[in-house]
């Protein structure tokens, strides 16, 4: 009988091994025949052999693709369009910047954005200042209340500004609000239902539940986006969360956040009811929701998105192109350095070519395993010239990129796989030269809290953190 056993063992043990390398084998082929990023296929493709049970449930998890889906169906998203190209087209014929026709025309193509003139922007680069900033905003709306964050906290910033938006809602003024499921699942369902219960319609982004979650759990909105009235928009790196106001025990919090007064509040108002469309299945298309609005100032705008669906990575394209464009200097701080091939190259091209391209990182990020993949990159980036600081007086989440005193960008993007193949990003491009400015004394205050790395002195670094870099940075694609 013992025999018998041992034999219907071994029998069951290659049976299993048959079936799982079968279907190792199979999602190989899948992935190949996906025809995506070769150096994330290899990726993939090595989890799998190496970690086969493993890598086989974080690729259920975490990497199938979606890029062949539609959110919207072209004729209802017209119909959403409808309202913001009568503003764009009712504009006076301005005269768009030469050096960016380029880049303008490709986010047109590409992502259906308009360039907006006539915008006012402020800029915070604090949490208090912009939790002051949006508190009082929306104590003045009459009409409605849009907002979209990756990350809702229940604490005490949480808990202020609901209550605002409960105290609004019993005054009448219709609030939509989308939070990430993932962004917020340690968020207590509670939080959310006393807003229901106050008439505020509340909806997750993506709904994390067994078993249907396989295909949905990679792919998040990381958006922040904040519109009041339709007239007053907010879009950047901040969350509705305390951490962005009190930072860390070892530092501040540093983010750069910015708030719209202008036609470019209709692009953060597209994108928020296309993705209230998304949850909701919806379509508001009412055209009190883009009401007329005059100039406010000099800036032009293009609210751009980008998102794990459709046949482009809409942000990162344009990135790419406008580094490679900039004649004298690109900037940008980002607290997640895991960049794709074309952005990489463009990066070390600008740099060779003699620009002056600055990247700004957190000396200690909130993710050891990401703050690693980052530093695999530097030494390349170095070698080819491009300058490298780390900030040391907190943690810099700031997405912040300014060039040749015209161009500027602000939204959630980071500059790492995640941001461009895999979330649902938004930013503010600005083509004016009073914002860059503006926006080029922030990255350089900034650097007076920054130590910079030279490369003899980073190649010195002890080879056990080198190792660790160069492990963890084969999975950078996966991150």
């Amino acid at each position: 009988m013992t025999e018998w056993n041992l034999l219907i063992e071994q029998i069951a043990t290659v049976a299993f091994d048959i079936v799982l390398w079968a279907i190792i084998i199979g999602t190989i082929i899948v992935i190949v025949l996906d025809n995506r990023n070769p150096v994330k296929t290899m990726a993939w493709i090595l989890v799998l052999i190496f970690l086969p049970v493993i890598g086989l449930v974080f690729y259920f998890f975490f990497g199938r693709s979606r890029r062949h889906e539609r959110i919207i169906e072209k004729k209802a998203y017209g119909h959403l369009l409808r309202k913001p190209m009568a503003e764009y087209l009712a504009q006076p014929s301005g005269e768009l910047p030469s050096d960016y026709l380029r880049l303008i025309s490709l986010f047109r193509n590409v992502n259906q954005s308009l360039p907006f003139e006539g915008n006012l922007i402020e800029t915070f680069t604090s949490g208090t200042t912009l939790l002051q900033a949006l508190l009082r905003e929306l104590q003045r709306a009459r009409e409605h209340i849009h907002i979209e964050s990756y990350i809702f906290e229940d604490d005490a910033v949480g808990r202020m500004v609901r209550d605002v938006l409960i105290e609004k809602a019993r005054d009448g003024v219709e609030i939509r609000i989308i939070y990430d499921d993932v962004g917020c699942w340690h968020v207590p369902h509670r939080f959310f239902e006393t807003m229901r219960e106050a008439g505020i319609d509340v909806r997750s982004f993506l709904k994390v539940r067994f078993p249907h979650f396989t295909n949905k759990v990679n792919y998040r909105n990381h958006r922040k986006i904040i519109v009041i009235d339709g007239r007053v928009g907010f879009v950047g790196g901040m969350n509705l969360a305390e951490r962005y106001v009190r930072g860390f025990s070892w530092g501040i919090w540093r983010d750069t956040h910015l708030m719209l007064k202008g036609k470019a509040v209709h692009g953060l108002q597209t994108t928020f009811l296309l993705d209230w469309y998304f949850v909701d299945r919806t379509l508001i298309t009412s055209a009190r929701y883009f009401p007329r609005i005059e100039d406010k100032s000099t800036s032009l705008v293009q609210i751009v998105t980008s998102e794990p669906v459709g046949p482009w990575r809409e942000i990162m394209q344009g990135l790419v192109m406008a580094v490679s464009e900039a004649k004298k200097y690109f900037y940008m701080q980002t607290p997640y350095f895991l960049p794709t091939e074309p952005m990489l190259i463009a990066m070390q091209t600008a740099a060779l070519a003699g620009v002056d391209v600055r990247l700004m990182l957190p000396h200690r990020a909130d993710n050891r395993i990401t703050h690693l993949a980052s530093c695999s990159y530097l030494e390349g980036v170095l070698q080819a010239g491009v300058k490298v600081y780390f900030y040391q007086k907190g943690f810099l989440h700031s997405k912040l990129m300014v060039s040749d005193d015209m161009l500027s960008t602000v939204g959630s993007t980071n500059l790492d796989f995640r941001s461009f193949e895999h979330n649902f990003e938004v930013n503010a491009f600005i083509y004016d030269t009073e914002t860059a400015l503006q926006m080029r004394e922030i990255f350089l205050q900034d650097q007076h809290d920054c130590q910079q790395i030279f490369l003899k002195n980073w190649l010195k670094r002890p080879w056990k953190q080198r190792a660790a870099e160069s492990i963890v940075r084969l999975l950078a694609p996966l991150l």
